[in-house]
């Protein structure tokens, strides 16, 4: 009887050991999946947070490049009665409708007759306020004439800016702005002759070009034709 007693003892023992060692497993393994779970949630919070502000950033910067841009409202060339050759151009342009600031002095005007392409940028020098054009937008003075920048530049005059924003500067347009670029056709092109395709764009830092596409006319009639 007594060894019966204590092997049963043992027994029991062993069995209390053995669901001890399972208990303390179960618990480990418990614990360890909730660090796991607490890990992935971290990172599935921070990617989600991550994901939202890139989308939103994507969001506003594509709203920006929709709505931001320029738009042509008409060109105009003067030949200065030089045998029928437009030697001036005016390239009158403005905001578009819901448009965001738009910083002309980060424009480019790309202009091409299809045998060359030419990049102009904003000169500071032929800067022309409102009240300085006097009723003649083709004066000389108002468009690059020096031979070191003639051909690769164009100037502002500015016809409306309510706000004050257009500055020789800082020339940015916005709602109500409009204003006239100057081209000195004469030193990028020698000149444009009658019959002859120009195409191009006034490019911003940020949004859509203005679009230029125009043929001059056959004959020239006038000093000053209205070529698109």
């Amino acid at each position: 009887m007594g060894s019966d007693n204590t092997l049963r003892k043992k027994n029991i023992k062993i069995m209390n050991n053995i669901f001890a060692a399972t208990g303390i497993g179960a618990m480990i393994v418990f614990i360890a999946t909730v660090l796991v779970a607490g890990i992935a949630a971290s990172v599935l919070i921070q990617t989600s947070m991550e994901l939202e502000t890139q989308a939103m950033t994507t969001g506003q910067q594509t709203l920006g490049e929709v709505a931001t841009g320029l738009a042509v409202t008409d060109i105009d060339g003067y030949d200065l009665g030089n045998g029928g050759l437009v030697y001036w151009l005016v390239i009158g342009v403005r905001a578009r409708a819901g448009s965001q600031d738009v910083d002309l002095g980060q424009c480019v005007i790309e202009l091409s007759d299809s045998s060359t392409k030419n990049f102009l940028t904003y000169n500071p020098g032929n800067f022309t306020t409102k009240t300085s054009i006097n009723g003649n937008v083709f004066t000389d003075t108002f468009y690059p004439n020096s031979t070191a920048n003639s051909s690769t530049t164009f100037g502002i005059i500015v016809l409306e800016d309510g706000d004050g924003s257009c500055t020789v500067v800082t020339p940015v347009i916005n709602k109500g702005d409009h204003v006239m670029l100057t081209v000195n056709a004469s030193a990028t092109f020698g000149g444009l002759s009658t019959r002859k395709d120009i195409f191009g764009m006034v490019i911003p830092e940020i949004g859509s070009p203005g679009i230029i596409s125009f043929t001059t006319p056959a004959a020239y009639s006038e000093l000053v034709v209205q070529l698109q």
